[in-house]
């Protein structure tokens, strides 16, 4: 089990065995949810947006926007 604190902004650092398990890169988003007393991270990704495809009815389109916003995002980060 890992830990870690949260600063007097708000923010949380993942352990950087788990960022590199996980890939993720400085700039990565996440969506958070609060299950009771819990915070969830889930890493948007293109997994994520693979296994959440088709619950919107969209065929596929809003993945494929939100992937391609995504790396617009990255190149302009350089």
């Amino acid at each position: 089990m890992e830990t870690t604190v949260i600063t007097s902004k708000g923010q949380v650092v993942i352990p950087a065995r788990i960022r590199r398990r996980l890939n993720i890169k400085q700039g990565a988003k996440f969506n958070v949810e609060e299950r009771d007393q819990e915070i969830v991270l889930k890493l948007l990704n293109a997994d994520y947006f693979k296994k959440i495809s088709g619950t919107l009815k969209t065929k596929g389109k809003l993945s494929k926007l939100l992937l391609e916003e995504r790396k617009l995002a990255k190149d302009r980060e350089g």
